[in-house]
């Protein structure tokens, strides 16, 4: 066990520390998935929210950060993060694998991922079903891919030399699309189904994902869910969109809207309940607001009707473009100044 003292003073506070923080957090009565624990509730772990978790404590479960945000070991936030760690379990969440590139692995950044996994002592590590760019091109967005069964011997045999470096078994989250290829001949549930039972890789169900790609492409979102082997879904994410025109756009700006609560009902249900994260990235709640919708995810996750969730929504704060979980540092190195 480790005590920390909060820095206005306030006392200490035991909390448990190391792998045994994962041990803690899980929920009794639910089984491992894939040996991964039930972690309970958790929030995306962002800069604005630093001051309120270092003074009062984390008061979620569990945070997820994006990987490539913290591939420095040093600076303020990395300090901040290792700090947080030995109080609570940490999962990390990537956005440049590009696992569906026909460009070979990038070695470099998964020493990176893996090094960074050790340290922090990882509950796991996720990414994207999707690919980024081509060679020294980079899309700086997440790609859907040919869903045919080509694509899916290339994408296998990908995440099977991932899960060789890292030693464990990768977690992959289905992604919000705006675009179709001509040449996918299988659904997306399908595809990651197969993966899956393939590979023995975890899934991260994007429920906001789901609902907007089904909006898009005029899927049943219901049936996506019933689609997936619930025993490789190891976590669910939630978050808000924003409608563009004919089309919604997984913004992450916003409260969780009715629909998503409604599909994230079922999900809990057909898995018997996982790991739950709230993602929000731009026009950011203080963190008492965020603090209490993820309180309506675990309302909703105990059964309770979306009318009763449809409360008055967080104070939110514009947000710059340097402060969004795209990792603009990784990513596009001009974009930071000196």
């Amino acid at each position: 066990m480790s005590v920390t003292v909060t820095p206005d003073g306030r006392g200490p506070r035991a909390l448990p520390s190391g792998r045994d923080a994962a041990s803690a957090a899980s929920r009794p009565g639910r089984p491992p998935r894939l040996g991964l624990p039930d972690l309970g509730f958790g929030v995306g772990l962002r800069a604005q929210h630093l001051p309120a978790i270092l003074a009062d404590g984390p008061r979620v479960d569990w945070f997820e950060i994006i990987s490539e945000n913290y591939f420095e070991d040093a600076g303020y936030q990395r300090a901040m993060l290792d700090r947080i760690a030995a109080e609570v379990p940490i999962v990390m969440h990537g956005v440049s694998l590009s696992i569906g590139s026909d460009a070979p692995l990038d070695t470099a950044y998964l020493g990176q991922l893996r090094r960074l996994m050790e340290e922090l002592r990882a509950v796991w590590v996720s990414d994207h079903l999707c690919w980024t760019g081509l060679g020294s091109h980079n899309s700086h967005d997440l790609l859907p891919l040919p869903l045919n069964p080509a694509s899916l011997d290339h994408v296998a045999a990908r995440v099977d030399a991932v899960q060789q470096v890292l030693g464990r078994a990768l977690v992959l989250e289905n992604p919000s699309s705006y675009v179709q290829f001509q040449a996918s001949t299988m659904p997306e549930c399908e595809f990651l189904a197969r993966l899956a039972e393939r590979t023995g890789c975890g899934l991260l169900l994007d429920v906001n994902n789901v609902f907007v790609s089904a909006f898009n492409h005029g899927f049943d979102a219901e049936a996506y869910l019933r689609a997936l082997p619930p025993e490789h879904i190891v976590q669910l994410h939630l978050a808000g969109h924003t409608r563009c025109g004919d089309c919604l756009v997984d913004t992450h700006d916003q409260p969780v809207p009715p629909g998503v609560w409604d599909l994230y009902r079922l999900a809990q249900q057909l898995t018997g309940g996982v790991s739950t994260l709230l993602e929000w990235d731009a026009n950011l709640p203080d963190y008492e607001g965020l603090l209490a919708e993820l309180d309506k995810a675990r309302r909703a996750a105990r059964g309770e009707a979306t009318a009763a969730l449809a409360e008055a929504a967080p104070q939110t704060v514009e947000t710059g473009e340097m402060a969004l979980s795209t990792p603009l540092h990784y990513l596009v190195p001009e974009a930071i100044d000196g």
